[in-house]
């Protein structure tokens, strides 16, 4: 018997669906009101990332088979290829949210690695309760973003709205790094292997690229480190490994002169042409064309 195939979240599919809305392109879609937001009660996998502020009432809704509520002044997080579902709203529920693409929003962060492990840590702590004040900043947030994203007249509209957009996720991910400081230092031990795992990445990623180089390092064999990393974040150590490696790349390319021998020999590639094959097969673009978009 075949199973039934998960149905799909992305933002092209989102547009057709929605009455209302605001987006670029295939990037970004903001959502004034709770009701919009295409997300079923049967299990769906999103392929975006979704930020939603509720605003009065409360929803509750599961996220990979968890279940979740939130209350007013509740910043909901789902990341790129988790599972919702359950998914209700009380009658007086309000709230806005946004649905920005995996590779759009690696773009903006991509001089900042910290900020992807703290949006991970959000897997498992996907409900951040907001003060007031905060609340404030993300509506103004949301409404300068919405305004810049309408306006298709602006000669530098993307620009302006990634500089927005970024100056949001900073903020969000101070929260998120406040509620990873506070929290209880029982963690689980898979999550404690997947933070040690982040922070020996970030600092060795440009010259060892091996599973089995990180497994030795915390003491437990690739397998078991693969298994945990998976369990945890949805992705596995590898594609931990490529993003961080592709994100420098990508910095390099756009942020320095140095050429692209250069950048293959500061992150150990055995050759320029290695880099190049190893870049366009997880970006679409050559180390040349992407410098010159």
């Amino acid at each position: 018997m075949n199973k039934e195939k998960l149905f799909e979240i992305t933002i092209p599919q989102a547009k057709q669906v929605v009455s209302h809305g605001s987006y670029l392109d295939d990037d970004l879609l903001l959502f004034d009101r709770f009701e919009d937001v295409p997300i079923r009660s049967e299990p769906c996998r999103v392929h975006c990332l979704f930020v939603a502020l509720c605003l009065d009432g409360t929803a509750q809704y599961s996220v990979d088979t968890k279940e979740r509520m939130v209350k007013k002044n509740d910043v909901i997080v789902v990341n790129d290829g988790q599972v919702v579902g359950n998914y209700m709203l009380s009658r007086d529920c309000r709230g806005i949210a946004i649905m920005s693409s995996n590779s759009f929003f690696t773009e903006i962060i991509k001089e900042v690695h910290e900020i992807s492990s703290l949006f991970l840590f959000a897997n498992t702590h996907p409900v951040i309760n907001l003060h007031p004040d905060k609340v404030k900043a993300f509506l103004d947030y949301f409404e300068l973003i919405r305004q810049k994203v309408d306006d298709s007249t602006h000669r530098y509209r993307k620009d302006l709205v990634s500089a927005l957009l970024k100056a949001m996720i900073y903020d969000i991910s101070d929260e998120i790094y406040q509620l990873q400081q506070n929290r209880d230092p029982k963690k689980s031990r898979a999550e404690a292997i997947f933070t040690d795992f982040i922070n020996l990445l970030k600092e060795h990623f440009r010259h060892e690229r091996r599973v089995s180089w990180y497994g030795e390092q915390l003491c437990i064999t690739p397998k078991y480190l693969s298994e945990t990393v998976k369990a945890v974040s949805k992705r596995t150590p590898n594609e931990w490994i490529d993003n961080y490696v592709t994100l420098e790349i990508r910095v390099l390319l756009k942020n320095s002169t140095m050429s692209i021998k250069e950048i293959s020999e500061v992150l150990h590639f055995p050759n320029q042409s290695f880099l190049g094959k190893y870049f366009k097969e997880h970006v679409g673009l050559s180390p040349s064309k992407y410098r010159r978009s």
